[in-house]
């Protein structure tokens, strides 16, 4: 199979290499629902040893840079309540933490995530957590940058591999909100 975007020499749609994903991702593809057929996720191999943007899409394909978005953990706070919530902007862009986020969650503080709680909570890897199989009830923001685009590159649970997903997916997790001024320069 040809990938959709970037230049890999693996690419297969997720459904068909489940083994190839961490649990969460994995049965949150094999259970999927919506507009987007499952098969148009599309599962690449990737060099762990090149996930660092500047040389990922040296080796990948320069258009990527712009087809590609970050998933990050934020923890929200209010009244000795903490929310954690899943971000994801074009990764050109940041989250705006403390303005779009804390509004959106009705939060008095919002922060990212520490690491292992980000890691300890999805079953995900650092540097490949993905909006695709996060747990359950937790909202997922999205900047409707990356809704826009035909696909999208984001991780896949692990560092090793990432998914290419048509953006309008993005909108129809379970939990998802568009979000307007999500991602800032």
């Amino acid at each position: 199979m040809h990938a959709p975007i970037g230049h890999f020499d693996h690419a297969v749609p997720a459904p068909d290499c489940l083994d190839e994903l961490t649990r969460p991702v994995a049965d949150a593809v094999r259970v999927w629902r919506g507009g987007t057929p499952a098969e148009q996720i599309v599962y690449v191999d990737t060099n762990p040893e090149w996930a660092d943007t500047a040389t990922f899409v040296e080796h990948y394909g320069k258009e990527l840079l712009d087809r590609s978005a970050n998933c990050v953990v934020v923890a929200a706070k209010r009244g000795g309540r903490t929310t954690l919530a899943a971000c994801l902007v074009l990764s050109t862009t940041r989250v705006d933490v403390n303005g779009a986020v804390r509004r959106q969650l009705g939060a008095r503080k919002a922060s990212f995530a520490p690491m292992d709680t980000a890691t300890g909570e999805t079953g995900m890897e650092y540097g490949g957590i993905t909006p695709v199989g996060l747990p359950d009830g937790w909202p997922v923001l999205v900047d409707p940058a990356v809704v826009e685009l035909p696909y999208v590159l984001v991780g896949s649970g692990r560092r090793r591999g990432k998914l290419l997903v048509p953006g309008k997916a993005f909108a129809e997790l379970p939990n998802a909100v568009v979000l307007e001024g999500l991602g800032i320069v």
